[in-house]
């Protein structure tokens, strides 16, 4: 697979911090410490929206917004243009970056969130501060993700964890240029196999 560019390393890097953060022990931290990443991150998904994926008959053009392009020059976009074989890597006057490329080119860099994506839900699986989870699961285009833990109802850094699968959905989504209403999160007992909990990224906020 050819080298992945910056630019959804850094939405993929952005998310996997979310998950990695540790859980604070007082509860007075952690109602800070939830108040702050549900902030930063509903602020993320936001911009997120700002990406637009235009779909032509032949090639898709992906641009960027300034805010994640990040400070790269037209040289470091023509060297990515280049590793990638794009057709075109372009900085635009407002700091965006324009990118076009063929459709296949646009599936593998898809095929690239993807499995980041899912290296990254892998990894939460029994780790440090998810112990009590088995398995985590999504379907294709990550709407609807199924959380498999021991506990009999969600602990702090789970219910935590729900908003990181919302971005992670509403990026896949934004580089899809698809519209995607919903992302749903199932908790499912370990022993039981029942739905403990339940989450939707549209009632987010109610």
């Amino acid at each position: 697979m050819k080298k992945r560019t910056a630019l959804f390393l850094a939405f993929v890097m952005s998310a996997s911090i979310f998950f990695g953060c540790g859980v604070k022990s007082e509860q007075e931290s952690e109602t800070i410490e939830t108040r702050k990443e549900t902030d930063e991150t509903a602020d993320q998904i936001e911009a997120i929206g700002d990406i637009n994926v235009d779909k032509g008959i032949f090639d898709v053009t992906l641009t960027i917004p300034a805010d994640f392009a990040g400070d790269v020059t037209q040289e470091e976009l023509d060297e990515t243009a280049k590793e990638n074989g794009y057709q075109s890597a372009t900085l635009n006057s407002d700091g965006s970056v324009t990118y076009v490329m063929t459709k296949a080119q646009h599936k593998e860099m898809l095929s690239g969130i993807k499995e980041s994506i899912d290296q990254t839900l892998n990894e939460m699986v029994g780790s440090e501060d998810y112990p009590n989870i088995t398995a985590i699961t999504a379907n294709e285009d990550f709407t609807v993700f199924t959380v498999t833990t021991k506990n009999d109802e969600p602990d702090f850094a789970e219910s935590l964890a729900v908003v990181g699968f919302y971005m992670y959905g509403g990026m896949y989504a934004v580089f899809s240029g698809d519209e995607v209403d919903n992302i749903h999160v199932d908790f499912i007992n370990a022993d039981t196999g029942e739905i403990i909990s339940s989450a939707d990224s549209s009632e987010m906020g109610e």
